[in-house]
Formats: structure tokens, sequence, C-alpha cells
């Protein structure tokens, strides 16, 4: 079975940790903002290039017959995954989303302000 699993959740609560736990093939926005040194340089002005980049190469994995794809991203509103529940119907790859809590206390690598934080926790959509 060919699986899409895409991994949600505020800054800080482990996605890219859990991801990796996962196995397969990780892709994230975040990974476009990282330079050959592997330093991130997040520019907000190309926050919809980053997530265009992730939704390609998760295409292109799932295109190559990948049999695991994870993509962690924080997707707060459902209508962020639409595309990736698109490409994986037409791919045949079986979806999964799972939502990392912080219930560990983790850090924000990124800095992402706790006002930005707060907006995100009061967006968040869930599906059940």
């Amino acid at each position: 079975m060919k699986e899409l699993f895409l991994v949600r959740g505020l800054p800080g609560s482990g996605k890219s940790t859990f991801a990796k736990a996962l196995g397969g093939i990780n892709i994230e926005a975040d990974m476009f903002f990282m330079d050959a040194e592997g330093n991130y340089n997040f520019d907000v002005s190309k926050i919809k290039d980053a997530h265009n980049w992730c939704r390609h190469s998760a295409m292109e994995a799932m295109k190559s017959g990948a049999d695991k794809v994870i993509v962690s991203n924080t997707f707060t509103q459902e209508w962020e995954m639409e595309a990736y529940y698109l490409l994986a119907q037409e791919l045949g790859y079986t979806v999964f989303s799972l939502i990392v809590e912080n219930r560990h206390g983790g850090v924000n690598e990124h800095g992402v302000p706790e006002e930005k934080l707060e907006q995100m926790r009061n967006r968040f959509e869930i599906k059940l």
C-alpha cells in the first residue's frame, strides 16, 4: 500500500521529529529555506513559493512510486491539505492526517513569535 502522511501541528510541536520517525520520504515547506550549509533563512515573502515547492516535491515522490511520503507542515486549515488529498487520490495513495500536540514542552526552533502562534492556534481546523 502506498501511503501519504500529512503531519500537522504548531511550530515546536515535534512534527519534524515525528515525521522522521515514520521513515519514508519526508518533505516540509521549511526545507525550501535551507541553504547548502544547512542554515535556515526564512523569508516571509517566499512562503507561497515554499509551499508550491513542497507540493511539487511530494508529487514527484509519489509519481516515482515511493511507498511512504510524509509532508510535515502546520496545515492549520483544511484547504491547505486539499492539493495533497487530490494528488493522493490521483496517484493511488492512502492518506493519513496526523496532529502532533506539544505535550512534551518542545521548542519552537524557528522563533515564531507568540502572537503568530496564537493566531495559528485560533485558526486550527480539525475534521473528525
